[in-house]
């Protein structure tokens, strides 16, 4: 059977409210992060990813703020990801109660900032995010929300991530982000396929079904969401139940 594959709610946090998009623009508000943080540790998700979306350098205390409030309503494994730039920020947000970092810009503009997190505090600590999007000519990594397209190919930076030491690759498909019609099943199997660490899938969740295919088409190891979790539309018992049915090994 494996490892468990992993249901993860992802709260995208901007200005102290969780805020949802598509294609990582026109957001909208979906709640309290502390109470859909309690509520889905409550419902059996196996870990949470709560991301600074905007990370201004005045949210900065706010932020870190919330991050301890929501881990102290937490029994899962807890991510948090924005505005990462040096071990300090690692060091602020592991001592606020994040179990791991995500980081995405950062990374890529020093990719040394990957061998340095995972040296101090273990590869396991280090989620190394990357937004990309499928151009005319391949899949480009992107920066800042998604602004932003650089000449890093989704591959291979993907790779150094690894060699560099990161624990996890955690690939949001812009192509694909909130649009509901399924992951990006065949990158992910690509990365899947070349890497030797676990990979998360983000962007295209939409229904069950897309699920149980991130698994199975996909390869991956765990699957991200948002909107389908914070609007009700797929509740996260409800899903591992179906997975559960379907042949997928989840934690019930």
């Amino acid at each position: 059977m494996g490892l468990a594959k992993r249901i993860i709610p992802c709260l995208d946090v901007k200005d102290g409210e969780t805020v949802k998009g598509t294609n990582f623009v026109n957001l909208r508000s979906a709640g309290d992060p502390v109470a859909l943080g309690k509520a889905y540790s409550e419902q059996g998700a196996d870990e949470l990813v709560f991301l600074d979306i905007t990370a201004s350098y005045e949210g900065r205390k706010t932020f870190t703020e919330m991050v301890t409030k929501v881990a102290e309503t937490l029994n899962i494994p807890f991510t948090v990801g924005g505005g990462i730039n040096e071990l300090k920020d690692v060091e602020r947000l592991l001592y606020a109660g994040a179990d791991k970092v995500s980081i995405n810009s950062a990374a890529i503009r020093r990719p040394q900032l990957i061998d340095e997190i995972t040296t101090r505090f273990g590869s396991q600590v280090c989620v190394v995010a990357i937004d990309a999007r499928l151009d005319d000519d391949g899949w480009h990594c992107y920066l800042k929300g998604g602004r932003e397209r650089t000449e890093r190919k989704l591959f291979e930076w993907a790779y150094e991530a690894q060699e560099r030491g990161a624990g996890e690759i955690l690939f949001t498909s812009m192509n694909h982000d909130g649009t509901k019609n399924g992951y990006a099943n065949e990158a992910l199997c690509q990365l899947s396929d070349e890497l030797s660490i676990p990979i998360i899938a983000s962007g295209g969740a939409g229904k069950k079904e897309h699920f149980r295919d991130v698994f199975i088409e996909g390869h991956a190891d765990a699957a991200l969401a948002a909107s389908v979790f914070h609007f009700g539309e797929i509740p996260v018992p409800e899903l591992k139940q179906y997975l559960h049915n379907e042949g997928i090994n989840v934690r019930l």
